[in-house]
């Protein structure tokens, strides 16, 4: 399906790249660079973002093989076009020494099993209780934000050892989350022109 890019949203591009040298970034390292700092105007991104080029590509391979996207909250699945997304906050209990948030995470790997990709915006302590899970995930887009706990989880992600898109200092979001994923989205697979994404 062809994506119809807007022209304020090509305009945009153009003076984030006037800004902002992105051309030593491997290909889809700098679609998430480029599109998160888009989402947020917020050009300190391209030295807090963390991730690896050959995690994303074999991520970009199961999103594109219809591998399931979960998020943390509503939000993030608001900001994610073009896919649908699980979200089981709705349903959630928060319990002794668990969040509503934690215990959506449980919900939603209950759903999906093992090889989703998961898009964490809001709470750290959804993406520490997927971090306790055996999830096998695609991808981890954690990107929770917050004084208290956003910076840890986050650091606890990239001690995992698990695929992930991360940042080290406190800000993110649902939108820098969404931002991310619909990177990978929106690059082009192997049978599009690049000209159907910026």
């Amino acid at each position: 399906m062809n994506r119809v890019v807007h022209p304020i949203e090509q305009e945009s591009f153009r003076r984030l790249r006037a800004r902002l040298d992105t051309s030593h970034f491997p290909p889809l390292t700098r679609a998430v660079v480029e599109r998160v700092i888009h989402s947020a105007a917020d050009l300190e991104y391209a030295s807090d973002l963390v991730m690896d080029e050959g995690e994303l590509v074999a991520a970009h391979a199961a999103l594109h093989a219809g591998a399931p996207v979960v998020v943390d909250v509503e939000m993030v699945a608001a900001g994610i076009t073009r896919r649908d997304t699980v979200c089981r906050l709705k349903d959630a209990r928060p319990g002794p020494g668990l969040t509503r948030s934690a215990h959506a995470v449980r919900l939603a790997y209950e759903e999906v099993g093992p090889g989703a990709l998961w898009v964490i915006g809001c709470a750290p302590t959804a993406l520490e209780e997927l971090l306790g899970l055996d999830a096998s995930p695609a991808l981890v887009i954690g990107l929770p934000v917050g004084f208290v706990g956003a910076a840890e989880s986050k650091a606890a992600l990239r001690e995992s050892g698990l695929p992930a898109v991360s940042n080290v200092s406190e800000k993110g979001g649902s939108a820098v989350a969404a931002a991310a994923l619909n990177a990978l989205l929106y690059h082009p697979t192997s049978h599009e022109s690049p000209e159907e994404t910026l």
